[in-house]
């Protein structure tokens, strides 16, 4: 048994002082303050003064990191991912499929889901891969962004299903763009079966939005890249993320892909409830300037930006960097910027037991500084630092 202890903890609704957490078996057995609380007798004891504890932060939009994409399949790679994860702050996550031949996706999705049902009951102490997004092959044309436009598919009932099958179910997260035709069909179907279906990559016009939102769809990929830019009179996709209290919005807060006033904007437009952080990182994430892959697609990185022909493609910003940066463009404080990045994503995705800190929960905690620097991470009780 562990007991933690620390100056704060966010659970991250309640800010609770002088906290005790009472960790057993992966899980967390008891939380509250530690006064009048009693540690029971051979429990270690973990004191981090002046920190504050929180939830595990979960990234449901990324690609890879530390010189690995997650679509190569190579366990090496994989573990490389997970232990440059957890020392900025990530316990959970789902790793992110690019456009490629389907073939080349239907392999990725099946080590994707050797590699989250091999590690599903694991305590490493690690970053731990919960389910797959599959961004592509359902995305326009006009708004493919770096996706190749000769892998991009029709949406259909007969080839989500090949998807779904490779995956082995472990599909939580879908990018799709609701006008093309067939996208509604499959919507309907993704939704169904559980999975967070994500408008993006899209040139939907406000009707064709709002269609895919009753087929279905809550949740919008990296708000306003690779989407119709709002228009006063034809205000299109983005009015519908902005304005239907349904839809959540992940957002890439690296400076880069979004201004931090248009930040600023999205972050009252969505409140604390529905905003969501996202990275969107590539290989190239902790690594050096030069030349890497996103998928099948070599990006070049150069002073912070991944580029694909002079088009953004994915990025390096990691999870605690985004809610500093989201305390810095919107005037949140750490409680609420914590919330966008673990309590929101595990909520979009219904992430059993992750997110927020009670009674039951995972014991997935990131320890931060008052600035929102990592200190250490725990992962179903194991205390990496």
């Amino acid at each position: 048994m562990l007991a933690l202890t620390a100056k704060a903890l966010y659970t991250p609704l309640e800010k609770i002082d002088g906290p005790l957490v009472l960790i057993d078996e992966g899980s967390v057995l008891k939380l509250g303050p530690q006064a009048g609380s009693e540690t029971p007798p051979r429990c270690r004891i973990r004191d981090f003064g002046d920190c504050i504890l929180a939830p595990g932060f979960v990234d449901m939009h990324t690609h890879g990191a530390a010189g690995y994409d997650l679509m190569g399949g190579d366990p090496d790679g994989q573990t490389a991912v997970n232990t440059f994860l957890v020392r900025h702050g990530v316990t959970s996550y789902f790793p992110t499929t690019v456009t490629a031949p389907m073939d080349k996706t239907l392999a990725a999705l099946e080590h994707l889901a050797d590699a989250i049902e091999s590690e599903k009951d694991a305590r490493t102490g690690q970053a731990q891969p919960i389910g797959i997004h599959i961004e592509g092959p359902f995305l326009s044309h006009t708004r493919r962004g770096m996706h190749p436009p000769e892998n991009l598919q029709k949406p259909s009932l007969a080839a989500f299903e090949k998807l779904w099958q490779a995956a082995r179910g472990h599909i939580r997260v879908m990018t799709i763009a609701p006008e093309l035709d067939g996208a509604l069909e499959v919507i309907a179907d993704a939704t169904k079966r559980g999975v967070c279906v994500s408008i993006g990559h899209s040139d939907a016009d406000l009707d064709q939005a709002r269609k895919g939102v009753s087929a279905g769809a809550r949740h919008a990929t990296h708000t306003f890249n690779a989407m119709r830019p709002l228009d006063h009179r034809v205000p299109g996709i983005i009015a519908e993320v902005l304005t239907n209290p349904k839809v959540s919005a992940e957002v890439i807060v690296d400076g880069i892909h979004v201004h931090p006033s248009v930040v600023q904007l999205l972050a009252k437009a969505k409140g604390v409830e529905s905003t969501v952080l996202v990275t969107d990182a590539t290989a190239a994430t902790g690594m050096p300037d030069g030349r890497y892959y996103l998928g099948l697609v070599e990006i070049e990185v150069k002073n912070g930006m991944c580029l694909h022909g002079g088009t953004l493609a994915g990025s390096v910003l990691t999870l605690d960097r985004a809610v500093r940066n989201l305390m810095d463009f919107a005037q949140w404080d750490l409680q609420q910027a914590v919330r966008a990045a673990g309590l929101n994503p595990a909520k979009t995705t219904r992430a059993q037991n992750k997110g927020f800190l009670q009674v039951g929960a995972d014991a997935d905690l990131v320890v931060l500084n008052s600035k929102g620097e990592v200190q250490a991470t725990v992962v179903k009780g194991v205390i990496s630092q």
